[in-house]
C-alpha cells in the first residue's frame, strides 16, 4: 500500500472516497469532520449512529469535492484512543476494499491530528490492508484491495510526514510476519526461513548469518538438536545483527523468536484436531524477523541482535522420545518428559547463545503454552522477568504500541515444580502453572542477565476476524518490539 498525506480541510479534498471518523452523538449532534444535513438525516434516521465499527457511505455529498463519503464509527468521543484510531483505520480500509475502492482518503479529525494520531491511522490502515488469501487463485480477489492511502488532516505542511512515515514501517513490518507465519509448512521450512531473514536482511542492511546442523552441532546444542532429529529438513539459528552509527551506552538488546515451522508436537503427538494451525508456532521468529525489519530503518540508538532457532517437530524413527535425556549448550541436562514441550528446548541453547555473544538484557517470544491463552483469553500475552526495571521497559512499551502485556509471578517456589531424578531438569513441570513453569525452565538459561519472556500463544493467531483485523496471524509482538529499541536508554 502506498501512503501520502494531504494537508487542507476534508470540504476541500477531492477523493474518490473520503473516510471521515464519526463519533456518536454529543447532546443530539453529529460529531464528524464534515458539516451536511445528509449526514445529519443519516443520523436522525438511525441508518448511522456512530458506534464502532459501523460504516455508511453517501454517493456525492453536497458541500463536499470527494466523490463518495464514508462515515467510519468511532463509539463515545471521550473514550477514543491510539488503539481505536489504529482499529478503525484498519477497519476503514477493510470496508472501503469491500466496496471495490482501490484508493481513499482518511481524514484525520482535528483533535486527533497530532503526530501519535496520525501514526496509528497508517499502522492500521497497512494492517488492515493484510492479504490472508494469497495462496488463492481467485483472478478478482485483487479487484477488491486498497492500493493507495491519503492520510488528511488540516495540520500544518511538514508536521505528519515522519510519523506517518514510521507507522507505514512498522505496519509492513508486522504484515511481514504475518505473512511468513501464514505461510504452510510444505512452503516455509527452517532452510526456506532462513532465505527469508537472508533476504529481507540483504534489503534492510542488516547483518545475517545462518548456522546449520554442522555449527550446532560444534557448538553442542543438544537440546535444539534434539527437537530438530525427527525431521527430514534440518535445523538453523538464524542471527540478524543492527549495529547503530552511535550507540549510546553499553547496551546489547537481543530479541529470541521460537520459529518451530511445524509441530506435531513429536512422539506425544498432538490431536488431528487442529494441527493444522501449527504452522503459528513460528510466530515469536516472525515477530522478531519483523521488528528487526523495522529497527533496521527506523535506527535506534542501542544495538540490537536477534536470535532465531528454528526447526521442524516431526515424527520418525529418528524423532526425540519422551525420557530421552539431552545435554544443552550450557552443559546442563534435560529429561524430555514430553516431546510438545519443544519450544523451552530450542529457546534454552538460543538464550545461552545470546548470553555468550554478549548480550546484556534478553527478550524472547515465543508461542510456548496452550496454559497462557486459558489464563488470559486471546486479549494479553503472558510476561515473566527475572528482572523488574527490564519488565518495566517492555510492559511501558507494549502499552504505546497498543499490545497488551500482564505479568505474570515468577517467585523462587516455581523452581520446585521442575524436578527430575535422573537430570538437571525436565522440560515440564506438571500440570499447575504450565505457563509460569516453563518460563522459569527457560530461565535456567539466561545466566542471570535481565530477560524478559512473553508467551504469545494466545494473541499470535486469531481465529474470528475482527472489522480491522483478517482471520490468521496477528503478528504480535512486533509493535512492541520496536517501541522497546526505540525508546532504549541506558540506565544505571
Amino acid at each position: 500500500m502506498d501512503i501520502t498525506i494531504r494537508h487542507g480541510n476534508a470540504s476541500e479534498i477531492d477523493s474518490h472516497l473520503l473516510t471521515v471518523v464519526a463519533f456518536e452523538r454529543v447532546n443530539g449532534q453529529p460529531s464528524t469532520s464534515v458539516e451536511s444535513a445528509q449526514v445529519n438525516e443519516l443520523y436522525d434516521s438511525g441508518e448511522f449512529s456512530g458506534k464502532p465499527d459501523e460504516f455508511s457511505i453517501l454517493h456525492r455529498p453536497e458541500g463536499l469535492k470527494a466523490k463518495r463519503l464514508m462515515l467510519a464509527g468511532a463509539g463515545k468521543q471521550p473514550d477514543f484512543t491510539l488503539i481505536r484510531m489504529r482499529n478503525l483505520a484498519g477497519a476503514a480500509v477493510r470496508a472501503a476494499a469491500a466496496k471495490g475502492a482501490a484508493d481513499i482518503h482518511f481524514y484525520l479529525p482535528e483533535t486527533y491530528s497530532g503526530s501519535e494520531w496520525a501514526r496509528a491511522a497508517a499502522e492500521g490502515a497497512v494492517l488492515g490492508s493484510f492479504d490472508p488469501d494469497a495462496l488463492k487463485t481467485d483472478p478478482q480477489k485483487n479487484e477488491k484491495r486498497v492500493c493507495n492511502l491519503t492520510v488528511c488532516a488540516a495540520s500544518p505542511e511538514g508536521s505528519l510526514e515522519k510519523s506517518v512515515t514510521d507507522g507505514r514501517i512498522v505496519g509492513e513490518a508486522q504484515n511481514f510476519a504475518r505473512e511468513l507465519v501464514n505461510l504452510p509448512a510444505n512452503l516455509l521450512t527452517p532452510l526456506v526461513l532462513a532465505e527469508r531473514a537472508e533476504a529481507m536482511a540483504a534489503e534492510v542492511g542488516l547483518e545475517c548469518e545462518v548456522l546449520l546442523t554442522g555449527q550446532l552441532t560444534e557448538l553442542k546444542m543438544g537440546a535444539l538438536l534434539g527437537v530438530a532429529q525427527g525431521s527430514d529438513n534440518p535445523p538453523a539459528l538464524i542471527v540478524l545483527t543492527y549495529r547503530p552509527a552511535r550507540a549510546i551506552g553499553e547496551d546489547v538488546l537481543a530479541l529470541v523468536g521460537k520459529g518451530v515451522t511445524f509441530d506435531t508436537g513429536g512422539i506425544s503427538i498432538k490431536p488431528a484436531d487442529g494441527m493444522e494451525k501449527m504452522k503459528y508456532d513460528m510466530g515469536g521468529a516472525a515477530a522478531v524477523l519483523g521488528a528487526m525489519r523495522a529497527i533496521a530503518q527506523m535506527k535506534p540508538n542501542v544495538p540490537v541482535t536477534a536470535y532465531i532457532p528454528t526447526v521442524e517437530n516431526m515424527l520418525s524413527g529418528r524423532a526425540q522420545r519422551p525420557g530421552d535425556i539431552v545435554t544443552s549448550m550450557c552443559g546442563k541436562t534435560i529429561e524430555v518428559l514430553n516431546t510438545d514441550a519443544e519450544g523451552r528446548l530450542i529457546l534454552a541453547d538460543a538464550l545461552t547463545y545470546a548470553v555468550r555473544k554478549g548480550a546484556t538484557h534478553l527478550v524472547d517470544a515465543a508461542t510456548l503454552t496452550g496454559a497462557v491463552a486459558i489464563a488470559l483469553g486471546h486479549l494479553y500475552y503472558g510476561g515473566f522477568s527475572n528482572n523488574d526495571a527490564l519488565c518495566e521497559r517492555v510492559l511501558a512499551a507494549s502499552r504505546k504500541a497498543g499490545e497488551r502485556m500482564w505479568r505474570f509471578p515468577m517467585d523462587a517456589d516455581y523452581k520446585d515444580y521442575l524436578k527430575s531424578a535422573f537430570a538437571d531438569l525436565p522440560n515440564i513441570g506438571g500440570r499447575w502453572g504450565g505457563s509460569i513453569t516453563a518460563a522459569k525452565f527457560l530461565e535456567e538459561f539466561v545466566e542471570g542477565k535481565p530477560w524478559v519472556h512473553l508467551d504469545i500463544a494466545g494473541v499470535a493467531w486469531l481465529d474470528d476476524p475482527k472489522p480491522y483485523l483478517a482471520k490468521g496471524p496477528t503478528g504480535t509482538p512486533v509493535r512492541t518490539f520496536v517501541s522497546l529499541a526505540m525508546d532504549w536508554a541506558p540506565q544505571a
